[in-house]
């Protein structure tokens, strides 16, 4: 097999890339180690920046997102026991966020893709990349049951924390940063209203909570809990019962539901420099990973691709390849400026096990500043709505 761009992982970033390139007739073969059914099932992030949604847009995928997008104007921070509204739209000029399912978003890229009749193939096993240090790197593995070879003019790392491409990297080339958080969160999807029209992110002595949605029918609510938590323990009772203490939610705003799906997501910082080796660019949580806070993960994996394809769109145009050579810097700078929003957000809004009481006492001066203050809210909305694209 030959292509210009074999792109490992039909995540959000694998497959955006597949889509844009095909939109600018650079020819590209996804190859995904899960079944179809898996990465359209998986329970991901939901919630869209504003220019996350207008790339979507851009790239004819967005059709579904526009009809059952849920557009939010703002969000509630909750301390003390008192509720503090965040007006994103009114603190950015009009910019909003959407939620919407990152499984959603991938079933849509999925359809389009196969729709055109484009390569992406499913259960690829045994993956490896050779010669990325060359202009001709290849993919090797397994499919149907055959041995297959294909042959790149670049290679998109897009297969996620655990994936192949970024160990195929040498080390000694590779700066890690990493910072693994001492919780988690224990997150519910749960059939039952939502509780606000809006996100709330609350801070309580007991720990962090936060009460989102999928659906105006089906609730997302997290609870922070320790990362060895045993789900065991956690009948759905106890759940309901911490939700509502660290939610402070009074009379019926908060509706218990039967709970569809229970699991604990760890904590981290990961950021991997540079983001390229030889004819290999990483992208999304291949290359960084933040906590989920911020709700960035999804928005950076996007954000690396809008780079991504101009470099190469000016590649294969005969343009050389400064673009290239230019694109770890350019995802580098964005991605640092998100992962300190997403560690702020963190160290916020989460209790640490052995904080002291002043530590206890800055926390709780910074919330009531940022409720207080017209500068704060706006620091926080613009980076919550999204920074700005180099572009």
């Amino acid at each position: 097999m030959r292509t210009q761009v074999g792109i490992i992982g039909a995540g959000p970033a694998g497959l955006l890339l597949a889509q844009m390139l095909h939109q600018r007739g650079i020819d590209a073969v996804v190859l995904e180690a899960r079944s179809r059914d898996h990465i359209e099932g998986r329970i991901r992030a939901g919630l869209l920046e504003q220019g996350s949604v207008d790339t979507l847009t851009q790239a004819g995928v967005a059709h579904r997102l526009h009809r059952e997008g849920l557009v939010h104007r703002g969000l509630e921070l909750r301390f003390g026991g008192v509720g503090h509204r965040i007006d994103l739209a009114g603190l950015t000029g009009g910019k909003v966020v959407t939620i919407y399912g990152q499984q959603e978003a991938v079933k849509d890229m999925v359809a389009a893709r196969l729709a055109a009749g484009l390569p992406l193939l499913f259960d690829v096993a045994d993956a490896a990349i050779h010669d990325i240090d060359t202009n001709r790197p290849r993919i090797t593995f397994r499919h149907d049951g055959r041995d297959q070879v294909l042959d790149c003019d670049i290679i998109a790392g897009c297969d996620g924390f655990h994936g192949v491409c970024r160990p195929s990297i040498p080390p000694a080339d590779l700066r890690i940063f990493d910072r693994v958080y001492p919780f988690a969160w224990l997150g519910i999807l749960a059939r039952s209203p939502p509780m606000s029209e809006e996100l709330i992110y609350a801070r309580h002595a007991d720990g962090f909570a936060l009460a989102t949605m999928r659906s105006h029918s089906i609730s997302r609510l997290y609870l922070q809990c320790a990362p060895e938590e045993d789900l065991a323990q956690w009948s759905d009772d106890r759940i309901w019962a911490a939700l509502r203490t660290r939610l402070g939610a009074s009379g019926g705003e908060l509706q218990e539901g039967p709970v569809l799906q229970k699991g604990v997501t760890a904590m981290r910082s990961f950021v991997v420099e540079p983001m390229r080796h030889g004819r290999l660019f990483l992208a999304g949580d291949a290359a960084h990973i933040v906590p989920p806070t911020g709700a960035k993960g999804m928005n950076l994996a996007i954000a690396d691709v809008r780079v991504l394809v101009r470099a190469l769109e000016a590649f294969f145009a005969g343009e050389g390849g400064d673009l290239m050579d230019a694109y770890s810097a350019t995802c580098l700078d964005r991605i640092w400026k998100v992962q300190r929003f997403s560690w702020w957000m963190t160290q916020l809004l989460h209790r640490y096990d052995g904080e002291d009481a002043f530590e206890h006492r800055v926390r709780l001066a910074e919330l009531d500043y940022l409720a207080g203050s017209v500068a704060a809210r706006t620091a926080l909305a613009e980076n919550y709505v999204g920074l700005p694209y180099a572009d």
